[in-house]
C-alpha cells in the first residue's frame, strides 16, 4: 500500500467514524433506544442480507398480475415487483418485523399511497415503549421515510425509512421498509389494488 492509499485509507476511516458518532448524537433518544433492538450475529456484528435474494417467480404465487404484483420474502428480506403487463420486474432489499410475532404473512393490497407521511405509533408499540412519540410530522425524523403504502391490513405498511441501517434486517416493529430512493420508484409503479403477498 503506498503513503497515498494509506492517507486516503485513514481519512476514509475518519469521515466514516466521526459521521456514525455525529449521526448517533442528533438521533432523537427514542430513536437510538429502538435501533438497539435490530438483530446481530453473536460477534454484535449486523449481517446484511443482499447476498441471499432467492430468485423468485409471480407464477408461483400468484394467479395473474392484474394491477401489478408485490412478493415480499421475510427470509431473504426483499421485496420483487412485477408490473401488469410483466414488462418491469423489481428487487428490492427490506427491512422485516423484529420477530415473528409481530411478523404477518399472507395476500392483503394496497389500498392508500401517501407522499411524505406522517406517523403515530400503534397501541401495542406504545404499550411496549411509551417514550415513542405520540406523533411525527412528515421530514426527516419520520419513520415512514418518503413514500408509504398502505396495506389492507390495519397498520401495516410498506414503507420508505431515513435509518439506512435498517435495510436487511429484522429491525421494523411490522412493516416491511425500503431504502427512501427504492420505495420512490415502487411508489410511481403500483397503484391503489396492486396485490400483495407476504411470505
Amino acid at each position: 500500500m503506498s503513503a497515498w492509499d494509506s492517507e486516503k485509507f485513514s481519512r476514509r476511516t475518519f469521515l466514516g467514524t466521526a459521521a456514525a458518532v455525529l449521526g448517533a448524537m442528533a438521533a432523537p433518544a427514542w430513536a437510538q433506544d429502538n435501533s438497539t433492538q435490530m438483530e446481530s450475529d453473536v460477534n454484535g456484528v449486523v449481517r446484511r442480507n443482499i447476498s441471499s435474494f432467492r430468485s423468485l417467480r409471480w407464477q408461483d404465487h400468484f394467479a395473474n398480475t392484474k394491477n401489478g404484483v408485490i412478493l415480499v420474502d421475510t427470509t431473504s428480506r426483499d421485496l420483487h415487483f412485477w408490473s401488469e403487463d410483466q414488462t418491469i420486474y423489481k428487487l428490492y432489499p427490506t427491512s422485516v418485523p423484529l420477530s415473528s410475532d409481530l411478523t404477518r404473512k399472507g395476500r392483503t393490497e394496497i389500498i392508500r399511497k401517501v407522499m411524505n407521511p406522517s406517523w403515530s405509533p400503534t397501541p401495542a408499540m406504545k404499550a411496549r415503549d411509551p417514550e415513542w412519540p405520540d406523533y411525527i410530522g412528515p421530514g426527516p425524523l419520520n419513520p415512514l421515510g418518503t413514500r408509504a403504502l398502505y396495506l389492507s391490513w390495519q397498520y401495516y405498511r410498506i414503507h420508505g425509512t431515513q435509518d439506512t441501517r435498517k435495510i436487511g434486517r429484522r429491525s421494523s416493529n411490522g412493516c416491511i421498509g425500503l431504502y427512501n430512493e427504492d420505495i420512490e420508484v415502487l411508489y410511481d409503479l403500483t397503484k391503489v389494488g396492486t396485490q400483495v403477498l407476504l411470505i
